[in-house]
């Protein structure tokens, strides 16, 4: 079952706790002595190793893992710590795709449904607490990725009109070269981004004549730019 049972008995430390992890150098193994030297020291805090990995975080061993190692980036650690609450709340998310805006009640009715009624009233408290304070510092909302129509093939044919392609044009070169330049003048129009990017191609003949070469970019300069 992809629903972590790890849980906090208290979570007013769980801020504090992950911005010293953001600030403190990496451990080769997180310990209970590691820890306590962040300045946890209550009983109680040793329950972060196992949300730790639980969250993907670090092993079974409590070596950290490419995913810890992300949560440093000051300007990507809310999406990181979202990707482990998704994958540690796979079952959960699985029923609702948005579960960390469901309130208390309604999370743990799911949990408790999830689990099958095998965990006590207490324990399904601080599993949904757990997950609620998790929710509260993690971002789920994804950055806009732009996506590019393809260059090749029918479904770019199809798109031209959008996208504004102009067919290549060939430069002509000196008549004792007997070499052609192809040049793909490609012009896209990027939605929701001004102005237009130009995308030039230039294929250059082997040809040890200078003349041939300085012919290629008077063309490119007074046709093109």
């Amino acid at each position: 079952m992809a629903l972590t049972s790890a849980y906090l008995v208290a979570v007013k430390n769980l801020p504090f706790f992950l911005e010293a992890l953001r600030t403190a150098r990496s451990p080769e193994r997180f310990t209970f002595k590691f820890v306590e030297d962040l300045g946890f020291k209550s009983t109680n805090d040793r329950l972060f190793i196992p949300l730790l990995k639980a969250l993907g975080f670090v092993d079974e061993n409590g070596v950290p893992k490419q995913r810890y190692f992300d949560f440093l980036d000051d300007n990507r650690w809310q999406h990181i710590l979202a990707d482990g609450m998704q994958e540690a709340y796979e079952d959960l998310f699985r029923l609702n795709k948005k579960a960390h805006t469901l309130s208390r009640t309604d999370l743990a009715g799911k949990i408790r449904s999830l689990t099958q009624g095998k965990y006590s009233d207490v324990v399904i408290n601080n599993m949904t607490k757990t997950f609620a304070e998790l929710a509260k510092l993690a971002n789920f909302e994804r950055p806009r990725v732009e996506s590019h129509a393809p260059t090749d093939g029918p479904a770019a044919t199809k798109d031209n009109k959008q996208t504004g392609d102009v067919s290549p044009a060939a430069i002509d070169l000196p008549q004792d070269s007997h070499e052609h330049l192809a040049v793909d003048r490609r012009i896209s129009h990027n939605r929701g981004i001004d102005g237009l990017t130009y995308r030039i191609e230039i294929v250059l003949p082997a040809h040890r004549d200078k003349a041939v070469y300085d012919a290629i970019f008077r063309s490119l300069k007074e046709h093109l730019l």
